[in-house]
């Protein structure tokens, strides 16, 4: 029965975890959509790509602060100096992840680049 308990705690902590995200999210693109009007006219594009620049160069931090925490957590495991093996494990997973998430937005990007670029 404890292991049940434990184990709906966590599930309803990363559920309280989640809902925050999302109200989070969507505070900010209201904050976003009430800016919109008052950014600079006579470049709204310089505007935008900023944004959108500091928002990649964001998630790229976030992945690389992944990778090096699970890089950390093996060593840590491999030197002995930790037991914890799932928590490797969950590092490493969550590094993977982040990083084939990154790599998609990349290949997005790159291909809609490309396909602009081809237009007559």
């Amino acid at each position: 029965m404890q292991v049940n308990q434990a184990t709906q705690t966590d599930i309803n902590a990363v559920l309280a975890q989640m809902r925050a995200l999302r109200a989070e999210a969507q505070a900010g693109v209201k904050e976003n959509l009430a800016v919109g009007p008052q950014q600079d006219v006579a470049n709204p594009a310089a505007t935008r790509q900023a944004n959108f620049g500091a928002m990649f160069k964001g998630a790229l931090d976030q992945v690389n602060t992944l990778q090096k925490t699970s890089s950390a957590s093996a060593n840590d495991f491999l030197s002995g100096k930790s037991d914890d093996l799932v928590k490797v494990m969950v590092d490493s997973q969550k590094s993977s992840l982040g990083f084939q998430a990154a790599v998609q937005v990349r290949n997005r990007v790159v291909s809609a680049y490309q396909d602009i670029m081809n237009m007559p």
